[in-house]
């Protein structure tokens, strides 16, 4: 039965300020086939974003040096909540790309991994809505007019919504208007999307940012034809892993989210994983493919 990936690399991304290795740092696991065709994992723990990126790329890179196709794992949101890019009057008939495009102009990430995150939270808020909202948590020394440390009131039915379709499905699953505290996204979200659209950019056609590249669908081979990497969503949430004595908790999410990928595409069933149940309504599959995103699984 043929697989669709030869390597699986699952990375835990980082909002940290300062570098910083260990539990709540940036993890990457890469699961590929050793010379003897058998699984092999091993991890990586940089401690700046910098770091990590030029780390993913030569990975990226030496995969495709060996005719490999990689599955890229970020456990941060790929898109906002429907309404966003609207809201923001961006251009261009792609709302994702449009705002894809417009964090990585916003944000500032320094090699030491000082960054503007709730700068860029706050500029969003007020360009929507002039107030701290819907963005918001923050510690007290970078609050804001346009950015609080706690959530100013609820969303209400006039407002974007608070989560994205895939956070429904997923239950327990954070908003991506959360910044800061224990289960953020926020962050990571706005620091991440520069570095996706970087890796991507680089390398062209021969990446697919799932789904919006690839459509919401089962993927097959045909699909993939001279593709060489495609970039998901992934929550390690979705599944519960195993621990192994002395793995940290971030290690062990990267690791387990590899293996089960890579089981599944051993049994052929990695394939349907990217497509929508059949119960789910043309307009949310509408919403992900153009600007919510899905987290893979979901």
């Amino acid at each position: 039965m043929a697989r669709l990936f030869n390597a699986y690399v699952m990375v835990d991304w980082s909002a940290a300020a300062k570098p910083a290795t260990g539990a709540d740092s940036i993890w990457i696991g890469v699961l590929k086939r050793d010379v003897r065709f058998r699984f092999a994992f091993e991890s990586h723990n940089p401690s700046t974003r910098k770091q990590a990126e030029a780390l993913i790329s030569q990975i990226l890179d030496d995969r495709a040096k060996h005719r490999e196709r990689t599955l890229l794992g970020f456990d941060f949101a790929f898109g906002f909540p429907r309404g966003l890019a609207a809201g923001l009057n961006l251009p261009g008939d792609e709302p994702w790309r449009a705002m894809w495009t417009q964090i990585d102009k916003m944000v500032t990430d320094k090699t030491d991994n000082t960054n503007n995150r709730f700068g860029v939270a706050s500029e969003i808020n007020r360009r929507l809505t002039g107030g701290p909202f819907p963005f918001w948590g923050c510690p007290p020394r970078d609050a804001l007019t346009t950015l609080q440390p706690k959530r100013p009131r609820a969303h209400g039915p006039g407002d974007l919504p608070e989560l994205r379709h895939a956070e429904e499905a997923a239950k327990g699953a954070a908003s991506v208007w959360k910044m800061y505290y224990n289960g953020s996204v926020g962050g990571q979200t706005i620091l991440g999307i520069p570095v996706a659209r970087r890796l991507a950019q680089a390398r062209g056609d021969r990446v697919k940012i799932w789904p919006f590249e690839t459509g919401w669908k089962a993927l097959t081979e045909r699909d993939l034809e001279d593709v060489e990497v495609v970039m998901a969503e992934v929550w390690p949430s979705l599944i519960k892993p195993a621990p192994v004595a002395g793995e940290v908790k971030d290690l062990t999410q990267v690791r387990a989210m590899a293996e089960h990928l890579g089981r599944l595409d051993e049994q052929g069933k990695l394939g349907a994983l990217f497509g929508p149940d059949k119960a789910i309504p043309p307009e949310v599959v509408h919403d992900a493919q153009t600007e919510e995103g899905w987290i893979l699984g979901a």
